[in-house]
C-alpha cells in the first residue's frame, strides 16, 4: 500500500510532486498545511529564509523570510512527533529542523559561492558520510551531491547528529538519534526520475528510502 505523505512546499513543487508520486507515495503539497492523521509522513520542503529571530539572532545575510511558513511548519513538526510519524527535511527543511531541535544557522557561509546555483542550475560537490549513518549505507562514505543554498547549520539541534558535511566542513545531513527525523542540505527530488544528472548520486535511493520506512511504519503513529 502506498504511504500517504503531506509535502509542505511552496506553490506547486512540480519536482518534489514528479518525485515522491514516481517512487510510491501518495501525496498532498502544500504551502502552510495542517496536519491530518492519514499522513504517514512530513517532507518539508526547500524554500526561502528561516526568520533568524527563531534561533535568537537578528537578520545578518537572511532574505525573503516567511514567518507564517516558519510557525505552520513548526505545527507540523510538533504534530508528527507527537504521533511518532516519520519528518524528512530538505535543503530549508534541514535548516528548519536544526532550528526546531533548538540548533542556530550561519545566515551566509563563507564558501557561498560553491553551494548556490549559477544560471539557475545547482552547483554539485563532494560530501562525505559518517560510517554508521543511512546515507553511508545508502551511497558509500564519499558521494556528489546538488547544491542550491547560501545558509548552513551552525549549532546542532538537541539530540540531533552530523552524518554527513562537504569538504569545506558545511552540515550537509542530521539524523536524530532517538526520532524518526532525517535531513539533507541537498535537493534529492532535482537529481531523480526525469532531472537525474550523471555528475551527482542517484536522488531516488534516498526518497525511496523514505517512502519505505513511512511504509514500514504505517498504523504505528498516535
Amino acid at each position: 500500500m502506498k504511504p500517504k505523505l503531506l509535502l509542505s512546499g511552496e506553490g506547486k513543487m512540480p519536482w518534489y510532486i514528479e518525485a515522491f508520486t514516481a517512487l510510491g507515495a501518495e501525496i498532498a503539497a502544500e504551502h502552510c498545511p495542517e496536519y491530518g492523521e492519514t499522513f504517514d509522513g512530513l517532507v518539508l520542503c526547500g524554500g526561502v529564509d528561516i526568520d533568524p529571530a527563531r534561533y535568537g539572532q537578528s537578520v545578518m545575510g537572511s532574505v525573503g523570510m516567511d514567518p507564517v511558513r516558519d510557525a505552520a511548519e513548526y505545527a507540523l513538526v510538533d504534530a508528527f512527533l507527537r504521533a511518532d510519524k516519520p519528518i524528512f527535511g530538505i535543503c530549508r527543511g534541514h535548516q528548519l529542523l536544526n532550528v526546531y531541535f533548538g540548533g542556530s544557522l550561519i545566515q551566509h557561509i563563507p564558501t557561498a559561492e560553491d553551494h548556490v546555483m549559477h544560471d539557475r542550475v545547482d552547483s554539485v560537490h563532494r560530501v562525505c558520510a559518517e560510517p554508521d549513518s543511512v546515507l553511508s549505507i545508502l551511497y558509500g562514505r564519499e558521494f556528489s551531491v546538488n547544491s542550491a543554498h547560501h545558509q548552513a547549520v551552525d549549532r546542532v539541534g538537541e539530540g540531533l547528529r552530523i552524518t554527513a558535511r562537504a569538504l569545506d566542513g558545511t552540515v550537509e545531513a542530521l539524523e536524530h538519534t532517538s526520532l524518526p527525523v532525517i535531513s539533507v542540505q541537498w535537493h534529492p527530488e532535482r537529481i531523480s526520475c526525469s532531472k537525474r544528472r550523471a555528475d551527482a548520486s542517484n536522488g531516488e535511493i534516498l526518497i525511496s528510502h523514505y517512502i519505505d520506512f513511512c511504509r514500514s511504519r504505517k498504523g504505528r503513529g498516535r
